[in-house]
């Protein structure tokens, strides 16, 4: 029998202090600025549950609240701008982000107030998913809004992650192929921001995203899912993103990342709801469990 002496006891109680606090300092920090989706499936809960499943420690700043299910939008109320950046404020003067994921800015007012803090406190790994519309069609920014998205917004993104109708509207051009998908990033990316992802989600064939940082395209593809439960699939990418950036990975490791992530997570997407259900954010959680929470023993 191993007998621990007072003093051995202080020892180990020392250095697992010590290991904890290393790892609490490693911790990367991830902040989500969207509104947030009461039925869980977008906005900032998909976000939230996104960093949680790539072992980031997230935050979140509520731009607005969104009445929202599976099937339709029933109501937006936006945040003000003044509690946009008192939330701002909030993180980044105490805490800080080693990565801010921007979604859903539904006006021109949002976005401002939104931008002026990013100039303000200048976070690294900026990435921007302009949300305009919601799974069932619903709009979610305002039709007028697109002009001031790109000239307070998208400068200021490390990586703009527009799906097929999105970067249409930006681009002001019509897509129907991958080439029009690379012209539509060219366009996009000269109008400030460092690299942008056009997603294909919504093309025909195979899901093939287009990366491009303003020199090379970089194609991320993956075989079409055959479901209609991809509620919340470009919030969970862009965080994805976010986390992986956070993480330490350059922008094209952190997207290749985050395209096998989202995809396993739409392979295992949630029959929840009556309309478009859920990505499964914690597939391969759930798969393994959580490990030395059941007393050791196996589940059947």
């Amino acid at each position: 029998m191993r007998v621990v002496t007072e003093k051995g006891a202080f020892l180990l109680w020392k250095g697992a202090l010590q290991f904890l606090s290393r790892e609490v300092l490693a911790m990367r920090k991830v902040l989500t600025v969207a509104g947030s989706d009461c039925s869980g499936g977008a906005g900032i809960q998909a976000d939230l549950k996104t960093f949680s499943a790539h072992g980031v420690f997230g935050m979140s700043v509520v731009v607005s609240v969104v009445a929202e299910n599976t099937s339709r939008v029933i109501a937006i109320q936006d945040v003000t701008p003044d509690m946009i950046e008192k939330q701002m404020d909030a993180v980044f003067e105490d805490i800080g982000a080693d990565a801010v994921k921007v979604g859903m800015l539904s006006t021109p007012v949002c976005m401002r107030a939104v931008a002026g803090k990013l100039k303000q406190y200048a976070p690294e790994n900026v990435v921007v998913d302009p949300v305009m519309y919601a799974k069932n069609g619903c709009p979610l920014m305002d039709p007028g809004a697109v002009g001031a998205l790109i000239e307070v917004i998208v400068p200021l993104a490390d990586v703009l992650t527009p799906n097929i109708p999105e970067a249409e509207r930006i681009a002001e051009m019509k897509i129907e192929a991958l080439d029009d998908m690379k012209e539509a990033a060219r366009r996009i990316h000269a109008m400030g921001c460092r690299s942008v992802l056009v997603k294909g989600g919504h093309a025909l064939g195979d899901a093939v995203d287009v990366l491009f940082d303003g020199t090379d395209f970089r194609l991320l593809e993956a075989r079409r899912i055959d479901t209609k439960n991809t509620h919340g699939t470009g919030c969970t990418f862009s965080s994805a993103i976010a986390s992986n950036l956070a993480l330490g990975y350059d922008v094209a490791g952190a997207a290749e990342r985050a395209k096998r992530y989202v995809t396993t997570a739409i392979e295992h997407a949630l029959p929840i709801g009556k309309g478009h259900g859920p990505t499964h954010h914690f597939y391969d959680l759930y798969r393994e469990g959580l490990r030395g929470m059941d007393g050791g023993e196996t589940r059947a």
